[in-house]
């Protein structure tokens, strides 16, 4: 739990006052140090609602010590280099996270769907300036800390939690000065018993929906969701989502089939891996019926714990550090292309400094590979590796005094003869 400084006075997120002490703060303009480090490093309270937060200075993330609330790992290790500074700005004196969206959020009379040949739109088309769908919902993701997972967590996060920290976090961002939370349904819990209290509630939250503007243009808003099912309809499809049985979103032929093609690997993991969960980002909106109607869409595969992962083998790895009892954060590619490196999870119970794990694909490209080494050795950071085409996963970086593994040279896959063993542990 990180500590923090004010006034001469310390305090930290348990305190009872908590919440008194940062609004006296926030209106005084003082900014609290957190103590995770000596010197101290200077933090600031974002206002998020009727709430008061503490958050991290820009580019400051990596300077927090690695078991510290504010800390995160360098941007470079994962697709958020990409996007910092331009696509997602933060302002320490406004208090806000400012975003560019490569979607929209209306859909005009003569507007159609966006086209797709399968070939990962929400990467090659974008230039970092801009937030694809995935790298919204990755940005959430990262920012609500879920995709950080220590031993502590484990039977405490349910989609109460998931819903409770996505909302938080859409309220400290802005989309063309609008708050983020106001244009994002998450759906709530489902309970038989409030099942009439919540249907109200979905139906005065989706209320701006039926809303026409000039020229026929419809307000869109987004919804992430846990989806249950995706099935055939009388016309097109539906996607049922987890805790909305009785509220479909409903899918164009169009839609269906490009979202078949370019989330085919995500669709296999979920139908394929035991306790697989599919998550759902999308812009949809409601038609003159009172029907939902999604417009463009991304999906996400995560574990039973909520961590992403994006194939079998990320999966295995993430089972091993839950096996060992290990914290960790799990890097995610926001904007960031398939046939680019990152850094898969960063190690952060190991001392003196985090560990960055990169599992290689099989038969790696020289571009990779060269984009592999300047990821590694710009970061600084310890590295593990895992050609798991050659080889079984080595034995996981030790707490302790963990040596860095040689980078793994490798043709086509394959090591050269006089290489010698490339991936060994040293633990």
């Amino acid at each position: 739990m990180a500590a923090y400084q004010a006034n001469g006075r310390d305090f930290d997120a348990a305190s009872p006052d908590l919440q008194q002490v940062l609004a006296r703060l926030h209106g005084q303009k003082i900014r609290p140090l957190c103590l995770c480090r000596q010197p101290p490093l200077e933090a600031y309270i974002a206002r998020l609602g009727d709430r008061f937060v503490i958050k991290r200075m820009p580019d400051t993330g990596p300077l927090h010590a690695t078991d510290c609330d504010h800390y995160e790992p360098p941007a470079e290790l994962s697709g958020l280099g990409e996007v910092f500074g331009s696509a997602i700005q933060e302002s320490a004196d406004e208090g806000k996270t400012s975003l560019r969206l490569a979607f929209s959020l209306n859909k005009g009379a003569s507007r159609k769907p966006p086209t797709g040949d399968g070939a990962e739109p929400d990467s090659v088309t974008s230039d970092g300036r801009k937030l694809t769908l995935r790298g919204t919902l990755h940005y959430l993701w990262d920012q609500a800390g879920l995709a950080r997972w220590t031993p502590g967590m484990e039977g405490k996060r349910h989609w109460a939690v998931v819903r409770r920290h996505l909302l938080l976090t859409a309220a400290g961002a802005a989309v063309k000065g609008a708050a983020l939370d106001s244009l994002l349904y998450v759906p709530e819990t489902f309970s038989a018993g409030h099942r009439e209290e919540i249907d109200a509630r979905r139906s005065a939250r989706l209320a701006p929906l039926t809303a026409q503007g000039a020229r026929g243009a419809r307000p869109l808003m987004m919804v992430i969701a846990e989806v249950k099912d995706i099935a055939p309809a009388r016309y097109g499809h539906r996607i049922i989502a987890r805790h909305l049985g009785n509220f479909p979103f409903m899918l164009p032929d169009d839609l269906q089939k490009r979202m078949a093609k370019r989330f085919a690997r995500e669709l296999e993991l979920w139908g394929a891996v035991d306790g697989a969960r599919l998550v759902m980002i999308g812009t949809f909106g409601i038609t003159p019926a009172g029907i939902a109607s999604m417009e463009e869409l991304a999906l996400m595969t995560v574990t039973d714990h909520w961590v992403p992962f994006e194939d079998l083998q990320e999966r295995q790895l993430l089972d091993e550090l839950d096996r060992h009892r290990r914290s960790f954060r799990k890097g995610l590619r926001y904007n960031l292309a398939s046939s680019r490196p990152l850094s898969q999870v960063l190690l952060s119970d190991t001392q003196p400094a985090p560990v960055a794990l990169y599992i290689l694909p099989a038969a790696p490209a020289p571009a990779y590979l060269a984009a592999l080494r300047e990821l590694v050795t710009g970061s600084k950071l310890p590295a593990w590796f895992w050609e798991h085409a050659t080889g079984p996963m080595p034995a996981l970086p030790p707490r302790s005094g963990y040596q860095a593994m040689p980078f793994p040279e490798t043709t086509s896959g394959a090591a050269s003869a006089d290489a010698g063993p490339l991936l060994q542990s040293a633990g």
